[in-house]
């Protein structure tokens, strides 16, 4: 397992953006943004793989993970 893998990743629909919005919540403030929902994913990866290697590069730990929270369930139970 990576480390880019124990953050969550979100793309969504943003009816005020008219686009699809990626974020990692508990690693970056802001994200990327596009047309395509598969193309913002992926360049949400690599934006979270490079502010890893960042963290790395400068010897800071990496803040504590979001994924594996069963955040889906939990969104399942609001809905």
């Amino acid at each position: 397992m990576k480390d880019a893998d124990r953050y969550l990743k979100i793309v969504e629909w943003s009816v005020e953006d008219a686009c699809y919005v990626g974020s990692c919540p508990g690693l970056m403030f802001g994200g990327c943004h596009g047309d395509n929902e598969q193309l913002v994913f992926a360049e949400l990866c690599q934006i979270v793989d490079e502010i890893i290697a960042l963290y790395h590069a400068e010897h800071r730990s990496l803040p504590p993970p979001t994924s594996g929270k069963d955040v889906a369930h939990f969104l399942q139970q609001v809905a």
